[in-house]
């Protein structure tokens, strides 16, 4: 891949070497292999058990049923700590892209994101009853681990496919997130059989351990298959001034990003109603609806396998009718999913609910990032995926701290309307924006 010259001042990344795209897609058609993709979605694997046991299934029963046991604002501390947590990461993550896009360190930021989220894993099994405030600290110190690692990740999508087949690799590395999380739940199952009794406890602590160490074995193979391109590169800065600086440069010229930046917006409304929908939901099902903590864990088993399904299957419709024109479906169907939500008050329904919620989240989520893909400049795409997780990270703060605030005062009910919102404004705004690359006829 050809390296990405330096800016300097204030100079328009536009006047920087942009290969043509179809320059771009001969030159990342060669390193693509199936070996490379199925090590890229095997971290997708890995890194979904923090994501259905930590901030899905487990520690948000565990947190608001243990830790702030006898605390009526439960709902509200969950949304703030998982808030903070998005904020530090969106913060961080444009700056993060930067660096690693000037330094070639994808993989060694990528590391260290991983280590970070592990280890906060495995020390929330010292949580306990009453521990709000460490609770609340180690889950923001993973997720920031967690999220702030797709930003480096995301990136590499580029790099091992053509723009051709972005839909159906994307939705590839989802569905294999989705089987991960279902292998996650099949193997934690055991363990939260006997709920969240006193006497059940240690054993839903040690899911908690049981996520990191998954998460640790299946990531090793990124780690060893995929290499930075070490440079040395002259500068008179420290590499975070460096990665300030071209961002703040890339701000500067957004002007010139005008698509993307719709697309931005967009994502920005949009991804926030996921990310509350990922939240809450078996937080909803707990005290709504009155699951069983097992049937709770099978519920999403069914969530997950859904989701691998609406995956693939969008991901291979994306690329041939297009990402925004399957996004649209799927934001249409997230509404109907979040209308049914509010009238189920039934759990056989409800099931019903999460299968078409599954297929919504993992369609969604894969064909954006498919679209950002293609949009966005190629030397650049670390850097512009940070963009990409400032957005998405920046969207959840409101998302889950406004579900949590109107569940305390309103009720869950009530909370889940809010969140249709998301879905209804950010579909009229993805109706602006051009699926093709900026500058494009």
């Amino acid at each position: 891949m050809t390296q990405v010259r330096k800016t300097h001042g204030s100079q328009s990344p536009s006047t920087q070497e942009h290969p043509p795209p179809h320059q771009i897609e001969e030159r990342v058609a060669g390193k693509s292999s199936r070996r490379r993709i199925f090590v890229w979605t095997l971290f997708d694997f890995a890194n979904t058990s923090f994501s259905v046991l930590i901030l899905t299934v487990g520690y948000p029963l565990y947190f608001t049923t243990v830790v702030t046991a006898g605390h009526g604002d439960s709902d509200f501390l969950w949304g703030l700590a998982f808030s903070i947590s998005m904020l530090i990461t969106a913060t961080i993550s444009p700056v993060l892209g930067a660096i690693a896009d000037y330094s070639s360190g994808k993989k060694r930021f990528l590391l260290l994101s991983t280590i970070l989220c592990i280890i906060a894993t495995c020390l929330l099994y010292f949580v306990g009853e009453g521990m709000i405030l460490l609770g609340m600290f180690f889950l923001i110190l993973g997720n920031i681990g967690f999220e702030s690692g797709l930003v480096f990740y995301d990136s590499f999508l580029p790099e091992i496919t053509s723009e051709r087949s972005y839909g159906r690799v994307s939705g590839y590395g989802f569905a294999m997130g989705y089987v991960g999380s279902l292998a996650t739940l099949a193997i934690a199952y055991p363990l939260f059989q006997g709920g969240f009794i006193a006497e059940n406890l240690q054993n839903i602590r040690l899911s908690f351990v049981l996520s990191a160490i998954f998460f640790a074995i299946f990531a090793i193979p990124i780690f060893i298959a995929f290499h930075d391109k070490h440079r040395r590169l002259p500068r008179e800065k420290s590499y975070v001034q460096i990665g300030i600086d071209r961002v703040a440069n890339t701000i500067r010229h957004m002007r010139e990003f005008s698509n993307v930046g719709r697309f931005l917006v967009s994502y920005f409304v949009y991804i926030d109603g996921v990310n509350t929908v990922i939240v809450f939901a078996s937080i909803y099902a707990l005290h709504t609806l009155h699951f069983e903590t097992s049937e709770i864990v099978f519920f999403f088993a069914t969530v997950q396998t859904a989701a691998i399904g609406g995956s693939v299957a969008f991901g291979i419709l994306s690329d041939h009718i297009g990402q925004k024109k399957t996004l649209t479906v799927t934001l249409l169907l997230w509404i109907a999913v979040v209308s049914l939500a509010y009238v189920t008050v039934d759990k056989a329904l409800f099931y019903v609910v999460g299968m078409l919620a599954g297929i919504a989240m993992g369609s969604s989520q894969s064909t954006s990032r498919s679209l950002y893909s293609k949009i966005i400049p190629f030397e650049r795409k670390t850097e512009f995926f940070g963009f990409y997780s400032f957005f998405g990270k920046s969207s959840a703060i409101l998302g889950p701290f406004l579900f949590g605030l109107t569940s305390t005062y309103f009720g869950q009910r009530v909370a889940v309307i809010s969140v249709g919102i998301f879905f209804v404004v950010g579909l009229f705004l993805l109706q602006r924006v051009r699926e093709k690359p900026e500058g494009a006829s």
